[in-house]
């Protein structure tokens, strides 16, 4: 087990909020860093949040990046496990926003004793459709293999182009134009490695296996993960809630950190509230919103 200073730093691992709150770790997604929370980070001041940047992503050296161990998503959840180790001995809610959704369902199935809930913004466990078990991911194959071969030939024109897309606004132009620079500062490399781990990957096996319990944020119009996805997601859970968001588009927390706070409290204190009378984790296919 390395040591906590040889995981902490090179993740850029940042507190926030009150040292004695309850523990939020927050895992951002592809074509970011930490810095996507920060219009989410106001609304918590009663927890101990904690952000940090996958590595290749963010504020990271790209020459830690390993291009072998991050070409699946199993390696970014082992990343995740080693930051939770360091971290000592405490339970985490852990809020995953977009593929950081699958990635903590797999650490919460490798080592389930360190996270006491989980939250996934936008999560989809599969891009491509799977017409042998009637199962809509959004995307066909050729799709998937056209937007690769996109990004591998010019990153920078992909992330131009598909960044507005992702956030979803048009009524804000401005918020995509700002996800426009966060993709741009990711490295190309990193980011292509990272682009494949994404969308070749098909975590749906892994759901029925997570036992604590998860709340499921859906936006509207998400062309990366449409209402379907959200849907499926939350009944292959066994303790699975899902929630309906009023905002649009991929990234809620930037978008819409207000509603998006106010969905995870609302989980938080129903969850304690269960707890507290002796209840258990919310009963599958529970829905709100």
């Amino acid at each position: 087990m390395p040591a906590a200073a040889d995981v902490l730093a090179p993740h850029r691992v940042t507190e926030h909020g009150d040292p004695r709150g309850p523990v939020l770790l927050l895992a951002h997604g592809f074509g970011g860093g930490q810095a996507a929370w920060s219009r989410l980070l106001p609304h918590f001041p009663d927890h101990r949040v904690i952000t940090f940047d996958h590595l290749g992503s963010g504020s990271t050296d790209v020459s830690q990046f390993d291009h072998e161990r991050h070409a699946t998503l199993t390696g970014y959840a082992e990343d995740v496990l080693d930051v939770c180790a360091a971290l000592g001995p405490v339970d985490v809610t852990f809020v995953g926003h977009s593929v950081s959704s699958m990635i903590g369902l797999l650490a919460a199935v490798a080592e389930p004793e360190r996270f006491a809930s989980l939250v996934l913004v936008a999560p989809s466990p599969r891009y491509v459709d799977d017409p042998a078990t009637d199962y809509v991911g959004g995307f066909s194959q050729e799709d998937v293999t056209e937007l690769l071969a996109s990004l591998d030939s010019n990153y920078y024109a992909w992330s131009a182009a598909m960044a507005p897309v992702v956030m979803g606004t048009p009524q804000s132009p401005e918020l995509g134009g700002e996800l426009t620079e966060s993709f741009l500062g990711t490295h190309p490399d990193a980011a292509r490695t990272f682009a494949g781990a994404i969308f070749l990957s098909d975590s749906r096996a892994v759901l029925p296996h997570v036992s604590a319990p998860v709340l499921v944020l859906q936006c509207r119009h998400d062309a990366l993960a449409p209402e379907a996805v959200g849907e499926a997601t939350a009944d292959a859970l066994p303790a699975g809630e899902l929630v309906r968001l009023e905002a649009t588009g991929h990234c809620p927390h930037i978008s819409a950190p207000a509603e998006t706070s106010a969905a995870i409290y609302r989980f938080l204190g129903a969850l304690e509230a269960r707890r507290a009378g002796g209840g258990s984790a919310f009963p599958p296919g529970r829905t709100g919103g």
